[in-house]
């Protein structure tokens, strides 16, 4: 990400409906799985400018790691009470990520070439037990100028999301696409803007505040899928959500060494290649 998209994080995070509603759902799967306690440690791997890890702050201890000095500066300020370390995961984080009970990775993984190592080194380094909450966007059907701008290297379909951690030592809880509710106008504004060659949001992407009754309206929409999850989350045999603008994965790291790996051969290539796209850019 740049410094237009982790300012544009910070200016809305706390009162933007994607935001709000994806925080309401991460705490309440989190606290449907691991009980509250000050002495329960939480990891939030590309954390980002903070207000997800914020939220949970009051409940459990709290580190969030960023390889971007801009975001941490960004979450330190705006919350002073939660531990931000600028640096990379898992090396930066020392002996927390060996206490860590439960480890948020969302939406980091399509920011990364290769998925693959990050996540094998991270759960490398967490001990059996530990809980790793994923997210990432789904449906490539979605692509636009706003993955563009957050410089994303896909979007994930549920079949290449699970090779990330298939043959490693861990038992899936539950996967699942969520945003499912408002798929279908998410969908239409994103035709839309590929039709246009441009976002309709600030910064090339599609976060625009809507007016209080909308933004109000889309929340309670968005978040009232919350509900769903945290039950699948606690082991129900329910349905997952079959589509979605993202997808989510509960696991659980199980006994057994993991050497880091890379992405194989067989996996399907990235539809973008950001880091070529910024050697470009700085050539001219």
């Amino acid at each position: 990400m740049r410094s237009a998209q982790f300012q544009l994080h910070a200016q809305f995070e706390e009162r933007h409906w994607w935001f709000i509603a994806r925080r309401q759902i991460l705490t309440t799967v989190v606290n449907a799985v691991l009980p509250p306690s000050p002495q329960t440690t939480i990891v939030d791997v590309g954390c980002g400018t903070g207000a997800n890890l914020a939220g949970l702050a009051g409940q459990y201890e709290c580190v969030g790691i960023d390889s971007s000095f801009q975001a941490v500066r960004l979450a330190s300020v705006r919350f002073p009470d939660v531990r931000f370390i600028h640096g990379r995961a898992p090396a930066d984080l020392g002996g927390i990520m060996d206490r860590a009970r439960l480890v948020l990775l969302t939406d980091v993984l399509e920011h990364v070439s290769d998925d693959f190592q990050l996540f094998s080194e991270l759960m490398a380094a967490t001990q059996p037990g530990t809980l790793f909450l994923l997210t990432v966007p789904a449906d490539l059907n979605l692509w636009s100028e706003h993955d563009l701008a957050f410089g994303h290297y896909r979007r994930y379909d549920l079949e290449r999301f699970e090779q990330i951690w298939q043959g490693l030592p861990v038992s899936p809880l539950f996967a699942s696409h969520f945003n499912t509710r408002l798929y279908p106008i998410i969908k239409t504004i994103r035709t839309w803007t590929r039709w246009r060659g441009r976002s309709g949001g600030l910064a090339g992407t599609d976060f625009r505040l809507p007016n209080p009754l909308s933004n109000k309206w889309l929340t309670r929409c968005f978040a009232g899928e919350r509900h769903k999850l945290a039950r699948l989350a606690q082991g129900e045999r329910l349905t997952p959500y079959r589509f979605g603008v993202s997808l989510m994965a509960l696991l659980r790291r199980e006994a057994g060494p993991i050497e880091p790996r890379h992405k194989p051969l067989y996996v399907a290539g990235d539809h973008h290649d950001p880091a070529a796209e910024l050697v470009t850019a700085d050539a001219y």
